[in-house]
């Protein structure tokens, strides 16, 4: 399924990507830093949703709270939250 996630606190302003049986795939930032956002969209492609939010949840940015990363790790626990609740 595709999703689209508006960023809050970060330079990116979105986040699209697609889940198929849990696995993360097709992530494109709009807005950021454009070689560490596709750094980072080749690291994850294939992984498994669960070991993409543990490993960049929390990451920060600067004095930020978040990060690009960490707001992809949010976007993916609301994916995971709504098909826990049957919801997509």
């Amino acid at each position: 399924m595709d999703y689209r996630y508006k960023t809050s606190g970060t330079c990116s302003k979105l986040i699209e990507f697609t889940v198929e049986d849990g696995i993360l795939k097709n992530v494109r930032y709009t807005g950021g830093c454009s070689g560490n956002l596709q750094g980072i969209a080749k690291l994850v492609e294939g992984m498994k949703v669960e070991d993409v939010i543990e490993k960049l949840k929390g990451i920060g940015c600067g004095l930020k709270s978040t990060s690009c990363p960490d707001q992809l790790s949010r976007a993916l626990e609301q994916v995971l939250s709504g098909e826990r609740k049957g919801t997509n």
